[in-house]
């Protein structure tokens, strides 16, 4: 296939496009549960709370797996790492449609799928983007990126709407069938590395052929465990004050969007007499304008400074949040918050995982993102769990959003302290390491 495109398209383009779809179908298993909260209370006569607690352990799995997951695919490879979280996205997002204890919803959605969808975290956009390209990272994990976030929200019209007009047990059985489909595109078209079909990365000089003549040697295994590796990363990560501003920036905005709107957002929209489908609609919405929010966020990464970037994202975000309690839940009102809150949905990714490079050079950074990223799922976790608890005993999801707007706020001028010091000479030496 690779032959195929030459002359006419770098096939790691194709790979992109390739993991854009898996990540998109896979990430949108994960977001289910956010039209499942209402029926499954229905059906089962489970309270919020105790069902956003599955919500809740699914998103800390899907962050804290994360680096692990970047771990493995240094040991084991990229291909055999996605199909091994493809399979447990299809066993635990089948075997969710027959639950009928909670402790079968916490085992199937909070931890098989949570762990399967783990690996499609931005740990994985980075070792695409550093392994397959030398120009044009940032746009890469942008898209990549976007497909993560999109797919939390576009299929939620489709699901809710299958709820309605059949019953929720249909909804983990066809978005299975989904993922079950992908897994042949995956074996035939993903390539471990450039150098395996013979070509250097993009913006390389390497050339078609085989490999052992195209002057583009394989890289090795790295030797040790992904647990071993994961942890070293660990290690060197919180001895940096870069590295807890990162982590803590990036914890808030899991703390804003997956958490508290992907999950909260329909219910939220059901206190004030929206219809389910209706309010998953805007989600979908959200997850459009999302795709092309964090994809430009990507090409202003390649050109300006993402300081800069994170803090008119992380702020403009926080004022939104705030305000949107306060307005009267009509169409133009939900309208304008999901065009303005889906264009900055995870546009703060490209310019996060740039700064990590810079701070901690190109090999490290897929493990040390993938931390970092676990800090986004433990604010995801956290808020998923708290609006829940505070529907639940205040009866409104409103203080809910306000405490998200303000952390936003926070967060803004977190982010302007980010690698403050010799940023050119960061820089300087991660192009030079490269």
């Amino acid at each position: 296939m690779a032959r195929l495109f030459a002359g006419r398209l770098h096939y790691a383009w194709v790979v992109v496009a390739v993991m854009f779809v898996v990540i998109l179908a896979s990430v949108g298993v994960r977001a289910t549960p956010g039209v499942l909260i209402v029926p499954l209370q229905q059906a089962f006569g489970w309270n919020a709370a105790v069902i956003s607690g599955a919500v809740s352990l699914n998103i800390l799995l899907f962050g804290l797996v994360g680096p692990f997951a970047a771990g493995l695919i240094q040991v084991i490879g990229l291909k055999r790492t996605v199909l091994c979280s493809m399979a447990l996205l299809v066993v635990g997002s089948g075997l969710s449609a027959f639950v009928a204890e909670i402790w079968q919803l916490y085992l199937t959605w909070g931890v098989l799928v949570g762990l399967g969808s783990g690996a499609g975290m931005v740990g994985l956009a980075t070792a695409i983007a550093n392994r397959w390209f030398v120009r044009r990272r940032g746009l890469v994990v942008g898209l990549l990126t976007a497909s993560n976030a999109s797919g939390q929200l576009v299929f939620l019209p489709l699901l809710a709407s299958l709820v309605v007009s059949h019953s929720w047990h249909i909804v983990p059985l066809v978005v299975a069938g989904v993922i079950l489909a992908l897994i042949p595109v995956v074996v035939l078209m993903l390539p471990e590395s450039p150098a395996s079909i013979g070509l250097g990365p993009f913006g390389s000089a390497g050339v078609l052929g085989p490999p052992a003549r195209s002057g583009v040697a394989e890289p090795p295994p790295r030797s040790g465990n992904p647990f071993g590796i994961a942890i070293a990363g660990l290690l060197r990560g919180v001895r940096s004050v870069d590295f807890w501003l990162l982590f803590i920036s990036f914890a808030v905005c899991g703390f804003s969007t997956n958490g508290l709107v992907a999950t909260h957002l329909i219910p939220f929209c059901i206190d004030h007499g929206i219809a389910a489908v209706s309010a998953a609609g805007l989600l979908a919405a959200m997850g459009v304008f999302d795709l092309f929010g964090t994809t430009i966020s990507g090409y202003l990464t390649d050109r300006y400074d993402s300081r800069i970037l994170l803090f008119w994202y992380y702020g403009l975000r926080g004022l939104s949040l705030v305000v949107l309690p306060f307005t009267n839940f009509d169409v133009v009102s939900l309208t304008i918050f999901a065009a303005f809150y889906g264009l900055d949905w995870v546009a703060t990714v490209p310019p996060t995982v740039t700064l990590t490079n810079e701070v901690f050079g190109k090999q490290d950074a897929p493990v040390i993102v993938s931390w970092i990223v676990a800090g986004h799922q433990i604010g995801g976790a956290l808020a998923a769990l708290g609006a829940g608890e505070t529907r639940y005993l205040a009866g409104s999801y409103v203080p809910a959003f306000l405490a998200s707007g303000v952390a936003c706020l926070m967060a803004a001028l977190l982010v302007l302290r980010i690698a403050r010091g010799d940023r050119q000479g960061r820089k300087a030496v991660a192009v030079a390491a490269e």
